[in-house]
């Protein structure tokens, strides 16, 4: 009698912790979807800009725009969605206790030699669903991102972001994160 109960426990608890894995696979697919998507609307943006009028107009679509992409797939999606950084341009990306936790992670993974690309990292708290995915700093993002801005790139980026910390990166560090969280119903 207590093997077939023993039995049908471990049945049971198979099942749910394969549910569990299935659905933490479907939200992390559907995260890394989210984070390809917001990638894919704003970088033609910004590089039209940058075509159209260099860096200078470039600062206008990432302060509009980019908040505006952030806004409408969370929405769309009812993904919390957005960008955080240690260092960040605007206070709306200040990370918090536990984005600050994972971006400094990240740093000691880069150090340690794992491609900037391939981190990301995902938990559950409190029945909600958190995912992070580095933010590489690309040879592009140094016009506004790096350590030698051109004084009217700067003097444009102080009037969006007027406590800017995010400068004097380079090529390959980590600038920040997408930061996604779902609760699941």
């Amino acid at each position: 009698m207590n093997h077939t109960r023993y039995l049908a426990f471990l049945a049971i608890t198979l099942t749910i912790s394969s549910f569990s894995l299935s659905a933490s696979q479907e939200l992390h697919r559907e995260a890394v979807g989210l984070v390809k998507q917001f990638g894919a609307t704003l970088k033609p943006q910004l590089i039209q800009a940058m075509q159209q009028g260099g860096p200078v107009n470039a600062v206008d679509v990432c302060a509009a725009k980019a908040p505006q992409i952030a806004y409408e797939l969370s929405e769309q999606s009812g993904w919390n969605i957005r960008r955080v950084s240690l260092k960040s341009r605007n206070a709306s990306a200040v990370a918090d206790a536990w984005e600050q936790k994972v971006l400094k992670e990240f740093e000691s993974q880069l150090v340690a030699g794992k491609p900037a690309k391939a981190l990301e990292y995902e938990e559950f708290i409190a029945g909600e669903y958190r995912f992070m995915k580095a933010q590489v700093t690309t040879p592009l993002c140094l016009k506004c991102h790096g350590s030698n801005v051109a004084p009217a790139l700067q003097e444009k980026i102080e009037i969006h972001y007027p406590n800017d910390l995010a400068l004097g990166y380079q090529a390959g560090d980590i600038r920040g994160a997408f930061s996604l969280s779902f609760k699941p119903e």
